[in-house]
Formats: structure tokens, sequence, C-alpha cells
């Protein structure tokens, strides 16, 4: 059984709502996300996700989409 996490983070360079679906888009990518949500006001994301996801995927998927 995998345990679910969450993780709240901040994300620089977002500057309008297509770069918060871009991010949310990202992140939801990751094998084990189970729910993305990012805010732009405060340049940050929130993720909940189970195994295999984990901090460096997301991490990755954010930086191959240019955060």
């Amino acid at each position: 059984m995998n345990s679910q996490q969450t993780l709240t983070f901040q994300i620089e360079g977002l500057s309008c709502a297509g770069c918060v679906g871009r991010a949310e888009k990202a992140l939801a990518a990751v094998d084990g996300v189970d729910l993305a949500t990012v805010n732009l006001a405060a340049e940050s994301a929130q993720v909940t996700f189970s195994s295999p996801a984990d901090s460096g995927a997301l991490s990755d998927a954010l930086a191959k989409a240019g955060y």
C-alpha cells in the first residue's frame, strides 16, 4: 500500500495563468502524482503524491517545463 505525501514548494518564474496551467500539467504528468495545484499569486505549488513520485522527479518535471 502506498502512502500519500503532500509537498508544498515555491516556483519562480510564474507570470500568467498559462504558466500555472503548464506547471500543473508538468507536475501532474509525474508518475505517482494524484493532485497538483499551483497558485500564481503565491508562486507556489502543492502536490499530493505517492510512490514512485518524489521531490527530485517533481523538480525535474518543472525544470523541463521551464521553471
